[in-house]
């Protein structure tokens, strides 16, 4: 590694620094490595980015993840503005994930958002605009925390790479999302603008890869949790109502009924019986 090529970085005690880079249209930033990882979130503007002597197109709302030592460049075509998340993993004040290091520390590479994870990306980076000026103990503390959110948003990414189809990339990301965040208040409205398109559209494409709609499936996801604390925990029903989503206990019973055929307290009664049965016979 040519040492001439390193530039040095000094960070706050965070171990995080989160900061705008402005390119002027024709700008050429050299050649150059570091000791550090930088998530470099294009903007607006355009350009090309290289990483170890490969060339990307580099754009708004692209991500380019940079690993230690990583011989980069970057020249702009048009005037960009690129916001610069740059990080010391010796020096985070909580300590990564070893399994999470060994996916995003192998090699540096190049991301093509889609509009999903673009928005779930962009408000974070902005919560850590907003800690990082407040500077106050819980937003340094705060700072790692969306740090390992991005990454994760963007390793995720990566898992639709072999999908060619937008609908069915969007669908599973439905799905996953629905999976994820199903103790939240989800209506087809909030997941179709989390997704941007049209509620009917929403419906149509996941109905096409799933056989349910996204609020159909978010209900079988709910009792199926509900089920599993039923059986394997003696919390009160409400308590589990609460915690897989439902804001009432009337919603909970209607849809569970619908789903199982038997209320939650006879889904439990009867699943204690077959077990004392089955211990009895044993």
């Amino acid at each position: 590694m040519d040492k001439n090529l390193y530039r040095r970085f000094d960070f706050p005690e965070t171990g995080i620094n989160l900061y705008e880079s402005k390119h002027l249209r024709g700008k050429f930033v050299a050649e150059h490595y570091h000791d550090h990882f930088q998530i470099l979130y294009a903007l607006e503007g355009e350009g090309e980015i290289t990483l170890d002597g490969k060339a990307y197109n580099f754009s708004k709302d692209k991500v380019v993840l940079i690993t230690p030592n990583c011989v980069h460049s970057i020249k702009a075509t048009t005037k960009m503005t690129v916001l610069v998340l740059a990080f010391s993993v010796p020096l985070l004040n909580i300590t990564l994930q070893n399994e999470l290091l060994s996916l995003i520390q192998k090699s540096a590479r190049h991301f093509e958002l889609d509009l999903y994870t673009a928005s779930e990306i962009r408000p974070l980076i902005r919560k850590m605009l907003y800690e990082q000026k407040n500077g106050d103990l819980f937003g340094k503390l705060s700072m790692p925390v969306y740090l390992i959110e991005i990454i994760i948003h963007l390793l995720r990414q990566q898992n639709f790479s072999f999908v060619q189809d937008a609908n069915d990339i969007r669908s599973i990301q439905m799905k996953e999302y629905i999976e994820r965040h199903y103790f939240n208040n989800i209506t087809a409205e909030s997941l179709s603008a989390v997704f941007g398109i049209s509620t009917r559209y929403m419906n149509d494409i996941f109905k096409r890869k799933f056989n349910d709609t996204p609020l159909q499936y978010l209900q079988k996801v709910r009792i199926n949790h509900a089920k599993e604390l039923l059986l394997q925990s003696d919390q009160d029903i409400v308590s589990i109502c609460f915690e897989v989503g439902y804001e009432t206990l009337s919603t909970f019973y209607r849809t569970f009924r619908n789903l199982v055929g038997i209320s939650p307290n006879k889904f439990r009664l009867s699943s204690q019986s077959a077990s004392d049965v089955s211990d009895t016979v044993s």
